[in-house]
């Protein structure tokens, strides 16, 4: 008698059709994740779902605060400085509570930080530079997390991640108490035999930094940490992790190129690591109280212009005429910091004082309404025409042609063209003309401007940080033309009872 199994059999002649990716994230041990730790390394990948609105909100987000690190490191600020400047930076995009604080967003917050670190990831794997630069600029962002985080967080944190630190015996420090001493001549002689503290030994090679300043013994290969340069060997380790994780990105990258919903958005954020991307605020079409601007105002104004602006108003002074690309960047300006349109027609037709009215209304009178949105397709009209030019589409556009003088000047002029012009507008001072080029030489294009207008402002700046209540973030980096015409015109107004969060009334407008 034949045995019958009471298992089910499968068919030989039927394949079984199983989606992988059904089968792999089915009960994904990580979908649901609870963040324990205020601090992270990015080990594990996320994989619940997320929207795509949030996808590219949170990657600008993170963008942004990385941006301004990189921008605290350009100008050389000291670790005190950058973290005062960070602050509210950090609160506004990307706050993360710690533990103690309790708050009842906190798992959101944990989570957009663990989402924004990984979209970034899959953003800037694509080129070894932007590997390198991401890697170090996360390594900054861990670096002011961990030292601000709660001792005892902190700790728990080390303790969490399984390092491969071997703690040094007793015995063993005893033995080499001398050595380790002269290792560290700014620690106490009574710290070799302080049970508190204690040391760790690992390869070498992990803590290169501590290497280089010669804060560590050496013996067979082995570098004897003091407990005190934790922080030194957490952020290396960090460091070494997220420089392996990249490289496995960087080769699964081509598989994303199949999916046309994500693709665009890495690609935009990967131009925007040129200069931070900056969306037009509608709130910004004007200066603060409503104050109208009109064409006779416009010279007047151009003092708060910045280099790009001001470049063509001048240029249209000297030729009374402006090329299309050179008309169109600039019209959008006058369109940002709230010229109406029948000002704007006004504007453009005293300028091109050099033909008739018949001319100026067949070639030039219709491009001007299609940018402000009164004419064109319903798409056109129903958006109000185009947006101003942030720096980051300045930086990104094909360089101008002959006879032309759109564009950013930092990243089109020459050298001693830049700062020829600079000198003209009035910016004579030896060191920043030095900074100036020091920063288009590494292509720096957006800090060379705010270093300019620093310099520029860097009275009214100081008034409105001691007197006024100006906070770090009303001060962060300058990546759109028309953010740096209000800001600038806000800070010649101080006396004016002018303020980040404060209407004025203009005079002579």
């Amino acid at each position: 008698m034949l045995r019958r199994d009471e298992t089910a059999r499968l068919d030989p002649k039927r394949r079984q059709h199983i989606d992988h990716k059904k089968k792999q994230f089915a009960q994904s041990t990580y979908k649901q994740s609870d963040y324990k730790q205020r601090l992270n390394f990015y080990s594990v990948p996320p994989t619940a779902d997320i929207t795509l609105e949030e996808f590219e909100e949170w990657a600008i987000h993170r963008l942004k605060v990385l941006a301004e690190l990189e921008a605290c490191s350009f100008r050389n600020r000291t670790p005190d400085e950058t973290l005062d400047y960070m602050r509210p930076i950090l609160e506004k995009h990307l706050p993360l509570s710690q533990n103690s604080a309790r708050s009842p967003a906190q798992q959101e917050e944990r989570k957009k930080d663990h989402y924004s670190h990984f979209i970034l990831r899959l953003a800037f794997s694509a080129t070894e530079d932007l590997r390198h630069r991401f890697a170090r600029l996360e390594t900054q962002l861990f670096r002011l997390r961990f030292q601000n985080n709660d001792s005892r967080d902190r700790q728990d944190f080390v303790e969490t991640q399984n390092f491969e630190w071997e703690k040094v015996s007793d015995a063993e420090r005893r033995e080499l108490s001398d050595e380790l001493l002269a290792a560290n001549p700014s620690m106490r002689r009574a710290a070799a035999d302080d049970p508190t503290s204690f040391w760790f030994k690992v390869d070498f090679e992990k803590v290169p930094e501590l290497v280089e300043r010669r804060q560590v013994l050496l013996k067979r290969g082995k570098a004897y940490v003091p407990s005190t340069e934790q922080t030194s060997m957490v952020l290396s380790e960090f460091t070494r992790r997220l420089d392996d994780a990249l490289e496995v990105t960087a080769r699964a990258l081509p598989r994303l190129d199949e999916d046309d919903r994500l693709s665009p958005i890495l690609t935009h954020l990967s131009q925007n690591f040129t200069a931070p991307g900056s969306s037009f605020d509608s709130t910004d079409e004007a200066l603060p109280g409503g104050a109208a601007i009109t064409a006779n105002s416009v010279d007047a104004l151009s003092q708060h212009f910045p280099l790009c602006m001001r470049n063509l108003h001048m240029k249209l002074r000297q030729d009374s005429h402006l090329k299309h690309y050179g008309r169109l960047q600039y019209t959008l300006f006058l369109k940002g910091i709230g010229l109406s349109l029948d000002e704007c027609l006004v504007f453009w037709r005293r300028s091109f004082n050099r033909i008739t009215d018949e001319t100026f209304n067949k070639e030039y009178r219709y491009n001007v309404r299609h940018a402000y949105g009164d004419v064109g397709g319903d798409s056109n009209r129903r958006g109000r025409g185009y947006t101003p030019y942030s720096c980051q589409k300045l930086l990104t556009e094909a360089l101008p042609g002959p006879g032309q003088v759109c564009g950013c000047p930092y990243r089109t002029y020459g050298a001693e063209n830049l700062i020829s012009l600079l000198q003209n507008v009035g910016v004579k001072d030896g060191e920043v003309l030095k900074g100036v080029r020091e920063d288009v030489g590494r292509q720096r294009y957006h800090i060379a401007c705010n270093r300019v207008f620093e310099w520029s402002h860097k009275g009214e700046i100081k008034k409105a940080k001691d007197e006024e209540g100006w906070s770090g973030g009303d001060l962060d980096t300058i990546v759109h033309p028309n953010m740096y015409f209000k800001r600038s015109y806000l800070l010649k107004s101080l006396d004016k009872g002018a303020g980040p969060r404060r209407d004025i009334v203009m005079e002579n407008a």
